[in-house]
């Protein structure tokens, strides 16, 4: 085990400078630190994490250069520490419509062993990521945690696979991206085939306790205004999500509901 002790700071003040800002907040917790970000000078902000309203949280700063990443890790507080795992890989990028930043995250990670992919379109990729991990957190709430629950039941799986299909019908057709790339054929027999074999190596070994389990079971508030505002962009749409809906009901009383 190895500690590395890094120099820290209790407030953001409007006189500090800094050539980039990584705000790691949970969906739920952004807006309580926007007027201080406005307050501040620096350009650059980078948003990490879950995330469907990044043209609006991007608008609130019209003065900064806004990005958004998603970094493969994940983990939650005990009362001494923090406990996690960190796969090393993050995706970040800019909303569609803004300059590249292409060349700013280079220097950013520049001599970090840390696999970077950039993404011109943050905002969609974003999207569709919760589009894929909130039908996962039902599956979390369903079992109490204990993804090991569901390791053989091939059938709700797939009605995982089915929801996750849905969400993403409703953003094709609202004009957006589907991304990653690797997911644009969601239709197709062998993105179901892929998502079923993830699905079940997830729920048969530490996989998704680590990961999904572990944060959906500390951030029932996340996941919950995630769910909430999701299903609000699919109404906005007239898209139909019924298998979602059949997921939701099975969460008990774990989901916040407003």
């Amino acid at each position: 085990m190895s500690v590395t002790r890094l120099p820290v700071v209790t407030e953001l003040k409007p006189e500090d400078q800094y050539d980039v800002i990584f705000v790691v907040m949970r969906y739920t917790q952004v807006g309580a630190i926007m007027d201080t970000l406005r307050a501040n000078g620096t350009k650059n902000i980078v948003f990490v994490g879950n995330d469907v309203r990044a043209e609006e949280i991007a608008a609130m700063l019209p003065e900064k250069n806004v990005l958004f990443a998603f970094a493969l890790s994940a983990g939650h507080r005990e009362r001494d520490h923090v406990a996690s795992i960190d796969l090393r890989k993050i995706t970040i990028g800019q909303l569609s419509s803004a300059p590249s930043n292409e060349q700013l995250i280079g220097q950013i990670f520049d001599g970090m062993k840390f696999k970077v992919v950039y993404q011109p379109n943050m905002g969609d990729y974003l999207l569709c990521h919760a589009a894929f991990v909130v039908p996962v957190a039902f599956a979390c709430y369903k079992t109490g945690g204990d993804l090991k629950k569901i390791k053989h039941d091939t059938a709700y799986l797939n009605r995982l696979i089915d929801a996750n299909i849905e969400g993403y019908r409703a953003i094709r057709s609202a004009g957006h991206e589907i991304l990653p790339d690797d997911d644009k054929e969601f239709e197709g027999a062998a993105y179901r085939k892929t998502c079923l074999r993830f699905f079940k190596l997830m729920c048969a070994t530490s996989l998704g306790k680590l990961c999904p389990a572990d944060h959906a079971m500390n951030a029932i508030g996340e996941m919950s205004a995630l769910n909430r505002d999701l299903k609000k962009f699919f109404d906005e749409q007239e898209a139909a999500y019924p298998v979602w809906q059949e997921l939701e009901k099975d969460t008990g009383s774990y989901l916040e509901q407003s």
